[in-house]
């Protein structure tokens, strides 16, 4: 599914204020490679059971003349944890795990992504480094599980979704 088609009939609105669920958010990602806009990418959903956002803090320790050691922040990193069933025939599954991106390397495994609260709209963009973990795990008689770890490259935009035109 396209993020057109998602948020077809959904307006966000940026004041909300209330709950959020997991649910709420969404992951969008230009897998295919042809996509000329967010509306274009494809969304994590059949199957997914989990898109977890993660901060991490980049810091350097330094020691100042008379102030003393301090950890100084850097920069943070962006991880998405992404796990699920395997359901083939959705078109984001079958492109996040086509061969050339789970033995992809450098650019090929480079896409562009959202990822925001459809509520308000409000959100990230960028780019993102895809590396599958798991495809498929699973013992007998389970459903076929995936796993991959999305990290951001360089520091993401701030992101508010709208309708392309």
């Amino acid at each position: 599914m396209k993020l057109s088609e998602l948020m077809a009939g959904i307006t966000p609105v940026p004041e909300y204020e209330g709950p959020v669920s997991a649910d709420d958010y969404v992951l969008a990602i230009g897998l295919e490679g042809t996509e000329t806009k967010p509306d274009d990418y494809l969304v994590a959903q059949e199957g997914i059971t989990e898109h977890s956002g993660a901060l991490s803090a980049v810091t350097n320790d330094v020691t100042y003349i008379r102030s003393g050691p301090q950890n100084v922040k850097t920069g943070t990193t962006r991880t998405i944890n992404l796990t699920g069933d395997r359901y083939a025939g959705d078109a984001f599954q079958d492109a996040l795990l086509a061969h050339k991106i789970k033995y992809g390397t450098g650019k090929t495994v480079i896409k562009p992504y959202v990822y925001f609260c459809m509520l308000t709209g409000k959100g990230e963009q960028g780019l993102i480094s895809i590396v599958i973990d798991e495809d498929p795990s699973g013992a007998a008689g389970s459903n076929a599980g995936i796993k991959a770890t999305l990290t951001a490259k360089g520091t993401p935009a701030e992101y508010t979704y709208s309708k392309s035109p």
